[in-house]
């Protein structure tokens, strides 16, 4: 399979984002230039303007590309010096900070770290000349200027660098395909993914929140976003109970000691809060559980009889994640996982990875989420940041592989995708949109064990060291919710609706019989309110529609009559007069086998 860094498309994009710069810079020519390097499903590049764009700007640059690119303009490479290139990119200030990282070595000209060797190059088209690697297309001809598009008709800001502390940049972002229908297919997916935004939506169906007091990326949970995050954890907690997991619950704080014998806080630094000092020692906000459930199971002496012990958790951590890279619930600083670790014997592995594996299968059909595929991450041989002896990591990976193949899972291994403590398997969800999310993990570790010292008495009556799986189904809580919100577009199944039901009297002298019928559901364990707003009852129904409800039941002189109430479903679909007691056990099959149909 062709690498999408080797293939044509990508060279279109690279060489559209060259041409992109070029148009904004004839417009804005005292603009400053930092990078613009391709991304899935297009391109960016970032620029230091000296005012905002404004929607005639965005649409005077996207024709001044067309042009562009009608003209044919040869994309040619030149191999400079540190020297020359200051000299071409004299008041660039971005560019002449990458030159000196490209002198200096071991990064590259977006910055980023490299291993490759660095020679300093750039591309030319036309009247623009660019720092640039490449690749590019020869000629700006094999660019199909009816394929391209200025995406984000309001443009992102972007720290320097990723550095919140550096400058705030404009980024613009734009995609380009080989043909028009191409294109337009991908704006239709684009506009069906911004109708399905997790953030909007939570909003409108009131789900959570963000408040600039409180804290960025610290989201607030409204009670119809708590209801239903207490349904995923009420559904994953009575899984996993009868499969044999323990619950345990531990403090959002620890001593920084805890970490740095784990190895989490040296490795992890950057993205954890700075310590703070409680009565002369140093403890921090917790950035994952598994140390704690370490020392619960230090806390006791155990048998291999007692093996595999599996604890489970909900517990919330803290990362700081920076500003430019918070996104709705998708990248927070402080989240929920729900992270379970086993501790179990050498031949007590491969069972319960399967049975993890097993596990993480039967809640992504539960849910809806039946395309997926696999990721077995090893080491980067050529990296320094892993911990334990090779031994060990060959042990685990094969370990991983082995289960894989015998449960038939379609994967690919990955270099550099591993934990720092041993290798990993991970679960890459596609939603209706065939964009992919990474959600569970389960991973193989040998080194934390040892690290601290844990051990069973082992058959021989000799002391043993346990193997240690670290499994998250959900991932974060937080994350997943967000991935629900868009894969359903808000339309969760019926058991996940925070409000199942809605009653919808069609005069006030119809009330008390919708007060009497959604006392009937709710008693049967049934989430129902009733509408007693003054409103039309056309507009009642499309308020129903707008947040999700499952099913909107009207009820009218006929339908008190006849101890019925009137059908409705969120699609639109109109079952008509259908008596109470059956509609009641007509919903709760549907809720209690977790349809994901609501007829």
């Amino acid at each position: 399979m062709e690498r999408y860094e080797d293939s044509q498309l990508y060279r279109i994009r690279h060489s559209t984002a060259h041409i992109m710069a070029q148009a904004v810079l004839e417009r804005f020519p005292e603009a400053k230039i930092a990078i613009g390097p391709p991304i899935e499903d297009g391109f960016y590049y970032d620029f230091d303007l000296p005012r905002a764009l404004t929607d005639d700007d965005l649409k005077a640059i996207e024709k001044r590309m067309r042009k562009i690119i009608s003209q044919g303009h040869e994309f040619v490479r030149k191999e400079v010096s540190a020297d020359e290139a200051r000299e071409l990119f004299a008041g660039q200030s971005y560019k002449l900070e990458l030159i000196d990282g490209l002198e200096q070595g071991g990064v590259d000209e977006y910055g980023e770290k490299t291993d490759q060797a660095l020679v300093i190059s750039t591309y030319t088209q036309d009247s623009f000349e660019d720092l640039c690697r490449g690749p590019h297309v020869a000629n700006s001809r094999e660019i199909n200027p009816k394929a391209i598009s200025i995406t984000f008709k309001a443009p992102a800001g972007a720290y320097w660098r990723g550095d919140e502390n550096r400058e705030m940049l404009t980024r613009i972002y734009g995609t380009a395909w080989e043909t028009p229908e191409q294109l337009q297919e991908y704006l239709n997916l684009l506009e069906e993914a911004r109708k399905r935004d997790h953030r909007r939506l939570g909003q409108e169906l009131g789900l959570f929140t963000f408040n600039q007091e409180v804290g960025k990326g610290l989201p607030l949970w409204k009670p119809n976003g708590a209801i239903l995050r207490d349904l995923l954890e009420r559904f994953l907690r009575d899984v996993q109970i009868k499969r044999g997991y323990e619950p345990v619950i531990t403090p959002h704080i620890a001593r920084i000691a805890l970490f740095e014998r784990s190895g989490h806080y040296p490795y992890y630094k950057d993205s954890q809060y700075s310590p703070f000092e409680v009565e002369g020692d140093m403890f921090m906000l917790k950035p994952m559980n598994c140390p704690h459930h370490i020392h619960i199971y230090r806390s006791d002496l155990h048998s291999y009889r007692d093996l595999p012990i599996r604890y489970a958790e909900f517990g919330t951590v803290y990362r700081y994640e920076k500003s430019g890279e918070l996104h709705g619930l998708t990248r927070v600083r402080g989240f929920t996982q729900d992270d379970a670790h086993i501790f179990c014997t050498p031949e007590q592995l491969e069972d319960e990875f399967l049975g993890v594996v097993d596990l993480i299968e039967f809640i992504f059909n539960g849910l809806g989420l039946t395309d997926y595929r696999a990721r077995i991450g090893i080491r980067d041989p050529e990296s320094d940041k892993y911990v334990g002896d090779d031994a060990n990591w060959n042990k685990a990976a094969q370990a991983i592989i082995a289960a894989a193949d015998k449960r038939g899972l379609d994967y690919r291994v990955e270099e550099g995708e591993a934990a720092f403590y041993g290798p990993k398997l991970d679960f890459i969800v596609r939603d209706v949109l065939k964009r992919e999310w990474q959600i569970s993990t389960v991973q193989v570790d040998y080194n934390l064990p040892a690290r601290f010292e844990l051990e069973y008495v082992g058959e021989d009556n000799e002391r043993h060291q346990p193997i240690m799986i670290h499994r998250a189904l959900y991932g974060s809580l937080e994350r997943f919710v967000a991935v629900l919100i868009e894969h359903y577009g808000g339309a969760f199944p019926a058991w996940l609706s925070p409000v199942q039901i809605v009653l919808i009297p069609v005069a006030d002298r119809h009330i008390e019989y919708a007060e009497q019928v959604a006392a009937q559901l709710d008693a049967r364990g049934l989430r129902v309110n009733v509408d007693v707003s003054s409103g039309r009852i056309g507009a009642k129904i499309r308020t129903a529609t707008q947040q999700k409800i499952p099913w909107m039941l009207v009820v009218g002189d006929q339908d008190i009559e006849s101890g019925a109430v009137s059908v409705r479903l969120r699609g639109g679909e109109d079952l008509g007069a259908i008596p109470v007691e059956n509609f009641i056990e007509q919903a709760l099959a549907i809720v209690n086998n977790k349809s994901l149909e609501l007829q």
